[in-house]
């Protein structure tokens, strides 16, 4: 294990578990009464840009973060889950220059102050972990922070903050359906729930008609100043550029520099919530944070790393963790599209976890993939038996074999490659827990 894996708020966060539940338990009460105690921190906080959705929502953050960081501002942002450190879900604003990762021993010192508030009363961790955003970010100056809701929106614990910048919706589609809903509009009014009255929302692409509608309804009874995307702003490519349009005109930019074309949607949905929370956005902001926005294991492109020499010579390795029916639609997209500019067979190598819809991730990719080697998921007690997994891609009209590790599907994937054949494009995908795996695997974890 690498440094941080073993460091001191590992350690605490590791304390806890074994006292709180992991679980969900979606309800505002005991995080109410915890962050009372520590003296309300979510109302100290600089003005806060507040997202939800089934898809996208970290892209949405990454963006944000770009584009406020390019006009000089600091910017602290709390995500989740974490690919390989729990250090990942706290980045610090910084005046004059990117945010960075929590320290250890202040990430540490948070814990144990919500912890010692707590008191030992029943709580999750997920909310012990939020609570210590809220305490960070209160105690350290910055122009915004940017939060992404961990579950659902209602209901979940980031859900605290009465006077929102702007709440930003992206796309839903069908995950976590046992809390939130076997209908999109039921899953879009627990999302809607982050939006509070009078306060700005912007609505990111959405594919449901059903959903996009039930937002608008929220967004309208509760008088909020309203931005919908395709109708107050959009984007599209036009001649290898993106094309950035709002009632302020338009702005062409170069492409973002994470690869997909639904990251075009993103990028607006940020441009136009950077905005609406008050924060100028020039032309000349714009188009750096579109050079210079990262966001790990979102359709990565692995370069370097100690998986690489295992696979076939030249091979094209992606790793991207999404993990639901929407998020395959928009990777296997991502995959055509780059088929079309330069043909490569596709293979693909997936874990999952045992509360997703593996056949209706699958199926996006039906048409593309060549085969499909299905993986444990190390570090999650609910990943899904590579066996089940390869039926599941079976069932959808995948050839599918399991294997025992990443490494070995890669290995596998080399000896199938016969000389003159074209490299392989090679997707490493289905659970964020894979990616963080593969991450701490390959010596690339985020920084």
């Amino acid at each position: 294990m690498n440094e941080i894996a073993q460091s001191e708020a590992e350690q605490v966060i590791n304390e806890l578990m074994k006292l709180h539940p992991k679980g969900y338990d979606m309800t505002l009460g005991r995080m109410r009464r915890l962050l009372e105690v520590l003296g309300n921190p979510q109302d100290r906080l600089p003005p806060m840009i507040h997202v939800a959705g089934t898809n996208g929502k970290g892209s949405v953050s990454a963006f944000s973060r770009a584009l406020l960081e390019a006009g000089g501002h600091a910017v602290h942002v709390h995500t989740s889950p974490h690919l390989v450190n729990w250090h990942e879900r706290y980045r610090i604003g910084q005046r004059g220059g990117p945010g960075v990762l929590v320290g250890d021993a202040l990430l540490a010192d948070a814990l144990r102050r919500v912890a010692a508030a707590n008191a030992g009363q029943p709580i999750t961790v997920f909310e012990i972990l939020t609570a210590a955003g809220f305490l960070l970010f209160s105690e350290i100056p910055a122009d915004a922070v940017i939060i992404e809701v961990g579950m659902g929106g209602r209901l979940d614990c980031t859900n605290v903050v009465d006077r929102p910048a702007v709440s930003v919706i992206m796309p839903i589609s069908f995950d976590h359906q046992a809390y939130l809903g076997d209908r999109v509009e039921l899953i879009a009014a627990e999302k809607a729930g982050i939006m509070k009255k009078g306060h700005p929302v912007v609505i990111g692409h959405q594919e449901f008609e059903a959903a996009e509608e039930a937002l608008i309804t929220t967004a309208e009874r509760l008088g909020c100043p309203l931005s919908v995307y395709g109708q107050d702003f959009s984007a599209h490519e036009e001649f290898g550029r993106m094309v950035y349009q709002d009632e302020f005109g338009l702005a062409d930019l170069p492409l973002p520099r994470l690869p997909g074309r639904h990251q075009l949607a993103n990028a607006a949905a940020a441009i136009r919530a950077v905005r609406a929370a008050g924060f100028a956005v020039t032309e000349a902001t714009m188009e750096k944070a579109m050079t210079g926005v990262e966001w790990p294991g979102r359709l990565q492109r692995l370069t370097e790393g100690s998986l690489i020499p295992l696979a076939p010579k030249g091979a094209e390795i992606w790793v991207d963790g999404g993990h639901n029916p929407g998020a395959g639609e928009v990777i296997a997209e991502a995959m055509a599209a780059f088929e079309e500019k330069q043909p490569r067979p596709l293979y693909l190598v997936t874990g999952m976890l045992n509360t997703k819809d593996p056949i209706g991730y699958f199926r996006a990719f039906t048409d593309i993939a060549e085969c499909v080697f299905t993986v444990p998921i190390r570090g999650s007690d609910a990943g899904l038996d590579p066996v089940v997994l390869a039926n599941a891609a079976y069932d959808a009209g995948l050839v599918a074999e399991p294997h025992s590790t990443v490494a070995d599907a890669l290995k596998e994937i080399a000896a199938r490659q016969l000389e003159g054949d074209v490299p392989p494009r090679i997707l490493i995908g289905g659970s964020l827990y894979l990616a963080g795996n593969v991450l701490a695997d390959n010596g690339t974890p985020p920084k």
